[in-house]
C-alpha cells in the first residue's frame, strides 16, 4: 500500500528550503495576556455589576497596553474574555478563546461577590498550571470584591496553583483612574508575566564549554529547562574559527561595521611587538561578532546563493538558521584565547544598545559562558528592556583602605565602602553614560527611561554619541589573552541606581540575590589610583549597596560573577523568581515593595518552603 500526499503536502514536499522571514528578533508568540471578568451570575446581580465590570477591565487593559513593552518596544498583547465569566460554561468559553489567542497568562477583575470555585472555573479550564495568574478585587463597601477575592485565592492556594492578590489599601473610587498601589502590582505583574512568557520555549546558547574551571559556565541544560522552559544549544568554538576561515558572515556588514569602529571609536592598540596589526585585529573582532549575532537570531543574507556568489562563500540555509537564543555565552578562555582575540568586543558590541546600524535591541551575552549569570541578564533585560552590565566582583574598598592607599578620605561618599564592579573589556558601552540623565531625569524608573529613549531618535543619538566619546578599546594584556583582543575601558559616572544579581546552583535547586544600590562618583585622584592598581584596560563600576557594607555583599555573594541593572529593579525580579518558583537567597528590597503570590502566605511567608512545595515551574 503507498501512501499519495495530498495536494497541500505534495506543494510543500516540492518546495526548496529557505529561510522563513520573521518580524522580530526571535521566533516565538508575543506574550498573551487575558483579562477575565467575573460576576455573580443571578439574575439583577449580573445585571447590576456589568458595567462596572467593564470599566474595571477597561482600566486594567489600557494601563498593560501603554506600558509594558518587550525588550525590543514590541507591546504585549492583552484579549478579554468573551463575556463575563459566571458559570462554568462561560468559562470554558473563556478558555477556548484563549487557546485560539495563545493566552499565557491571566488576570481575573471582579467588583463584587462572584462565585469562587464551584462555578467560577478555576479549576475547570482557565489557564493551566504553568499560566502565571492574579485576581484583583475592587475595594468597596457596597459590593465587596475582598469577599470573592479572598474565596478566590483561598481556592487556588488549596489547589496548589499560585495567584497574586491584587487589593488596594484605601476604598477605591470607581469613577476615577486605577490606585496607584494598583498600578504598581498590576504593572509588576504583567512586566514579570510577559518576562516568563518571552523566554519561554527559546535557547541558551553556548559557544564552548566550561572556561577556566567557572562553576557558572557549567551549563546545566535540565535547569534552563525546568525553571524556566528553555532549550540548550551547544555549539563547539571550532565553528566560529570555521565560519571565519571560510567567509561564512556578510562581508559587506563587515567593512560597514569596520569603517564605524575606526572613524567613531579610540583605540589603543597597545605597545610592541603584538600578535597581528591593528586593522587585522579589528576586522577579527569584528568578525567573531558578526556570527555570533548570526548564530544566535540568524541571518536571511547567508541563505541567499547570489549574496554568497557576491561575496565568495558558500550560501547554506541551515547554516543561515542560528539557533533562536534569546540568550548566549562565550567560553573564550582559554582554548580560544591561547590562540585567537578574546570575545571582549563582540560582547561589549552585542550588549549594548546600539551598533553600526544604529540604536537597537540589545542582545544577553556572557562572559566566560557564565550562563547563570546569562539567566540574571536575560531577566533583568526582558523585565527593563534595558542593556545590562556583566562584571567581576573585582574587589572590596572600604573608606578606611582608600585612605590608606590615596590619603583621601571618601567615608562621606561610600561609608559602607565600595565593589569595584569590572571585566575584562565586555561590558556594555551604555554604562559608560546615565541613562536617566538622558531619558530625563532619575526620579524616572528605568521602563520609563528606556522608553522615552525609544520613542526619540534625539535621546538614541544622544546616549550613543556619549558612549562612544567616554569609551577607548584598548588592546588585551597578552599576559592573560596571548592572542590579543580588544577591550572596552570607561568609567561608570557616579548616583546612577543600579541592581545587582546572580543566579546561583545549589544541587540541582536555582537560587536568586538580589541588592539595589548605586553607583560611586570617587574623586579622580582615587578612582585612577584604583584603575591603576588593578587592570585600566578594562571598564570600571564604583557600586556601593543599600543598606549593607560592601564587605557583607562581597561575602554573602555567590560566585566571582554578578549583572547589573539600571534601575532599582529588585522588587520586579522578586515577582519574576517567584513566578518560575526559584527561591530568593539574598535580597535589600523593601518589605513593602514585595509582591509575590498568596501561596507564600499559607507557607509561612517562606520563600524557599512555598517553592519547594510548589516545584519548578516546568518539571
Amino acid at each position: 500500500m503507498s501512501l499519495h500526499l495530498d495536494k497541500d503536502l505534495q506543494k510543500k514536499s516540492e518546495s526548496p528550503r529557505r529561510y522563513a522571514a520573521w518580524e522580530r528578533p526571535w521566533v516565538g508568540a508575543v506574550p498573551t495576556i487575558a483579562i477575565t471578568p467575573v460576576a455573580d451570575g443571578r439574575t439583577g446581580a449580573y445585571e447590576a455589576n456589568v458595567a462596572g465590570t467593564w470599566r474595571m477591565v477597561q482600566k486594567v487593559r489600557d494601563l498593560i497596553q501603554s506600558r509594558v513593552r518587550l525588550p525590543d518596544g514590541t507591546p504585549i498583547r492583552v484579549v478579554t474574555a468573551p463575556e463575563i465569566v459566571y458559570g462554568p460554561r462561560t468559562a470554558a468559553l473563556a478558555q477556548a478563546f484563549y487557546a485560539r489567542e495563545g493566552v499565557g497568562a491571566n488576570i481575573w477583575v471582579s467588583r463584587s461577590w462572584a462565585y469562587s470555585d464551584e462555578l467560577m472555573g478555576a479549576a475547570m479550564g482557565i489557564g493551566s498550571s504553568e499560566w502565571p495568574q492574579a485576581a484583583y478585587g475592587l475595594n468597596q463597601t457596597d459590593r465587596p470584591g475582598a469577599v470573592w477575592l479572598k474565596a478566590f485565592t483561598a481556592a487556588m492556594d488549596e489547589k496548589k496553583r499560585p495567584i497574586f492578590c491584587i487589593y488596594n489599601p484605601d476604598l477605591e473610587d470607581e469613577n476615577g483612574p486605577l490606585a496607584p498601589y494598583v498600578e504598581d502590582r498590576i504593572l509588576r505583574f504583567a512586566r514579570a508575566a510577559a518576562a516568563v512568557l518571552e523566554l519561554r520555549g527559546k535557547n541558551y546558547l553556548s559557544i564552548g564549554a566550561v572556561s577556566m574551571g567557572i562553576i557558572g559556565s557549567d551549563v546545566r541544560r535540565n535547569l534552563m529547562l525546568h525553571y524556566l522552559g528553555m532549550g540548550t544549544v551547544s555549539f563547539d568554538m571550532v565553528g566560529i574559527r570555521g565560519r571565519m576561515e571560510r567567509g561564512f558572515y556578510d562581508h559587506e556588514e563587515l567593512d560597514k561595521a569596520f569603517a564605524f569602529m575606526k572613524s567613531r571609536f579610540r583605540f589603543d592598540f597597545g605597545q610592541g611587538r603584538r600578535p597581528q596589526p591593528p586593522d587585522d585585529l579589528l576586522r577579527e573582532c569584528l568578525k567573531m561578532t558578526l556570527i555570533t549575532r548570526d548564530l544566535m537570531i540568524g541571518n536571511p543574507r547567508l541563505a541567499d546563493p547570489a549574496v554568497g556568489h557576491a561575496q565568495g562563500f558558500q550560501a547554506d540555509v541551515e547554516y543561515a538558521q542560528g539557533c533562536n537564543a534569546i540568550a548566549a555565552g562565550t567560553q573564550g578562555q582559554r582554548q580560544w584565547t591561547d590562540l585567537y582575540p578574546n570575545f571582549d568586543m563582540t560582547e561589549s558590541l552585542l550588549c549594548s544598545s546600539f551598533d553600526w546600524n544604529g540604536w537597537r535591541t540589545p542582545f544577553v551575552v556572557a562572559t566566560e559562558n557564565d550562563s547563570k549569570n546569562a539567566i540574571g541578564m536575560l531577566a533583568a533585560w526582558l523585565l527593563t528592556g534595558a542593556p545590562q552590565l556583566f562584571a567581576d566582583i573585582r574587589t572590596n574598598w572600604t573608606p578606611a583602605s582608600i585612605k590608606k592607599a590615596t590619603g583621601r578620605n571618601v567615608e562621606k561618599i561610600c561609608p559602607g565602602g565600595l565593589i569595584d564592579k569590572r571585566n575584562s573589556g565586555a561590558g556594555a558601552l551604555d554604562y559608560a553614560v546615565d541613562l536617566f540623565r538622558i531619558a530625563g531625569g532619575r526620579k524616572m524608573s528605568v521602563q520609563e527611561a528606556v522608553a522615552a529613549i525609544r520613542a526619540d531618535p534625539r535621546r538614541q543619538q544622544k546616549l550613543m554619541d556619549a558612549a562612544i566619546s567616554r569609551t577607548l578599546y584598548m588592546a588585551a594584556s597578552l599576559e592573560y589573552f596571548p592572542g590579543d583582543g580588544l577591550s572596552s575601558h570607561y568609567r561608570t559616572p557616579g548616583g546612577i541606581p543600579m541592581t545587582a544579581y546572580r543566579y546561583n546552583c545549589i544541587g540541582d535547586q536555582l537560587t536568586c540575590s538580589v541588592v539595589e544600590g548605586e553607583t560611586i562618583e570617587l574623586p579622580r585622584p582615587v578612582a585612577d589610583h584604583i584603575s591603576r592598581v588593578t587592570d585600566r584596560t578594562w571598564p570600571e563600576t564604583f557600586w556601593a549597596p543599600r543598606d549593607m557594607s560592601s564587605f557583607e555583599y562581597m561575602s554573602r555573594i555567590g560566585p566571582n560573577h554578578d549583572a547589573n541593572s539600571f534601575g532599582l529593579i529588585g522588587a520586579d525580579l522578586i515577582t519574576f523568581n517567584a513566578i518560575l518558583r526559584i527561591p530568593v537567597d539574598m535580597h535589600n528590597v523593601p518589605k513593602e515593595a514585595i509582591f509575590r503570590p498568596t501561596f507564600w502566605d499559607r507557607c509561612g511567608g517562606d520563600d524557599y518552603r512555598a517553592c519547594a512545595a510548589l516545584g519548578p515551574l516546568y518539571a
